[in-house]
Order: structure tokens, then sequence, then C-alpha cells
């Protein structure tokens, strides 16, 4: 019985190489990873064109509107999909090429939210002080200029346009559903600003067909996340899908041009540090031959640390290595560099 209703909700598999378009209605929107059925099967190779909602899923329309009174509990960062990716199994890398993201509205939001934030008490931070008020600042999308336009009570701020993803990630390991709040080894919600146009997203997979998911669309960001909101707005999206057979990863992985980027989601603070760091090396060693400590001592040397968001209820920190570092002629499978082809 429960196969037959899996089938019913799963539109027809599409064919390798085929570019797919799926818009979710707002009732087909997702508020956690794990739980659900898949909305589309893909074929690796897969092209798909879809769009993402904001963070407070479209309930603030207009600069007056308090998240707290307008935007629906329980319903933060809408995810879409999930996607089942056909030969996906656990054990296998999910991956990621994000071909363009673009804004999908005239306008972006940043808000603080009383209990959620760095510098305030929060209920994983609990602190005796009385919470900071409830603020909204609107941003007017500029594409021409590629700007996002805000003004502050002294002055008017200007801040450029870099749109990506704040979520994207598979179906939690041991059968878990979790908030679209929170990061963690599945991705989730990183808040990390790489995981836009030209990167390729490596991803773990814990269950059958991986079930990727995406939202949290944010046009520019702070290192940190501070306040607890980026620039928030939809985006539309355009990714790739492909399936590295046989060659598993324990955390997310993100990798451009230029960088490896490794990443850990965790709390305290510095676990989330040592994850990431243990991944580069990792990395290092099993993709690009380096023993162990050659590759321990390259990353004290040359690694960067990139704190990507300190508000969620893991913590994520990225570490990463420039290319020029790494031993020649070696590649994660190859995924990042066929993305160019």
């Amino acid at each position: 019985m429960k196969k037959i209703l899996f089938l019913l909700v799963v539109v027809v598999m599409m064919t390798e190489g085929q570019t797919v378009r799926y818009i979710p209605k707002h009732g087909e929107l997702k508020y956690t990873f794990g739980g659900h059925a898949p909305v589309l099967v893909l074929k690796p190779g897969t092209i798909l064109e879809t769009w993402t909602e904001d963070c407070y899923d479209g309930a603030v329309t207009k600069p007056t509107d308090m998240p707290s009174e307008v935007a629906p509990i329980g319903r933060d960062n809408p995810q879409t999909g999930p996607f089942f990716i056909d030969s996906a199994q656990p054990g296998d890398v999910l991956v990621v090429h994000i071909l363009d993201l673009s804004p999908a509205k005239d306008h972006g939001i940043s808000s603080h939210y009383p209990g959620f934030g760095t510098l305030t008490g929060t209920e994983y931070t609990a602190l005796l002080t009385p919470l900071l008020p409830e603020k909204l600042w609107w941003y007017e999308v500029d594409r021409e200029r590629n700007v996002v336009r805000t003004k502050l009570e002294t002055h008017v701020i200007e801040i450029p346009m870099r749109p990506f993803l704040g979520c994207i990630a598979t179906a939690p390991q041991r059968g878990e559903v979790r908030w679209t709040v929170t990061p963690e080894a599945y991705g989730g919600n990183m808040d990390y600003w790489e995981v836009r146009k030209g990167s390729t997203v490596f991803l773990p997979v814990h269950v059958p067909g991986a079930l990727l998911q995406i939202g949290d669309g944010h046009l520019a960001q702070g290192e940190g996340e501070i306040i607890g909101t980026a620039v928030e707005s939809s985006l539309h999206v355009r990714i790739r899908v492909d399936v590295i057979k046989g060659k598993s990863i324990l955390w997310p992985r993100v990798e451009n041009d230029e960088y490896l980027m490794a990443t850990g989601s965790y709390r305290p603070l510095e676990d989330a540090f040592r994850i990431a760091y243990k991944e580069l090396v990792t990395w290092l060693t099993t993709d690009y031959g380096m023993n162990t400590m050659d590759a321990y001592q390259l990353c004290s040397q040359v690694g960067i640390v990139d704190i990507a968001q300190v508000v969620d209820p893991n913590y994520t920190v990225v570490a990463k290595i420039h290319k020029k570092y790494l031993p020649s002629g070696k590649s994660f499978g190859g995924a990042h560099e066929r993305m160019k082809h």
C-alpha cells in the first residue's frame, strides 16, 4: 500500500540531459528536512529550473509588516522539493551544479526577530536581559546595477547583490526529520554565500534517491549572519544534478574554480571548526593523494576559514584551501570540471 501511495505523488521520471521546469505551488513547500515524498524524479544529468520562497514564506509583503505578526509559526525557510535522484543510494555523493540564481522579486527583506540572533538572548543562549526589539529593513532590488538598497536612520546603503541558497540538503541520516532552520551533516540551513552560481555542492546520500531540497534564498549576507537574517528573497534557480557512485562523504563540500571548501555545522563553534578542517584534510588525502600529516601541515599554513553563520541551532564553519596548492592532475570525481563543459 505504501508503495502505491508513493507512486501517486511522484511525477514521471525525466530522462538524462533533459531540462525540467518545476514551480511549486504554495501548499507544496516543505518545512522540514526529511519526512516527505518526492515531488519529482530526476535522472543524473538533468537540469532543473525551479523557484524558492523567502525565509518568511512570502508573508512579509510591505515595509510595515512585522514577521512575528504575519509569518506563520513553524513555516520558516520553506523548501522546494524534495527531488528523488535516480540511482542515488546511501553511500553515494549527490552533486549539485549551481548554473544560475537570480532574484524572483523586486525587493528583499532583513529583520531582527526577538529571541534570534548573535547579540541577543535566544532559546540556546539563555539570558535574563531584555530581548532586542523587532525591526524590519526593506531592500529594493536594482538588477541593472546589481545592488540592493535600503534606508537606515542615518543614510542609504547599497550592497552588491550576490544571490545564494541559504539551504541545500539531502534527507537527514538515521531517518531523522529536522527543522529547516537547522544545519547538520545533511547540509540544511548552512547560510554559506559560496552556494552560488558557478559552484558545485557535494552532499552525502543517506536514503535512496537522496531527496534533495533547496530554499532560503539570499541576495547578500555578511559573515556570521549575526542579526539572524541575510537580505532574504525568493530566487529563480537553475541547477544540474549528478551522482558519484561508490564514493561517500560525511559532510557537505563546495567547490568552485578557485577553492575546495569543507563544511562543519555544530555547537560549540570550535567543534564546527574541527569538523570542517577534519573534512578538508580528509578530502586532500582521499582525493588528492596527500598523506595525512602533509595535508594537516598544508591546511595549517594556507587554510582559510569562513564563519557562515552563528545564529542557527548549529553554527556553520567552512574550511577552504586555494587550488593552487593542490597536487596537479587530480580532482574530486572531476564533477566540478565537468560542469564547465
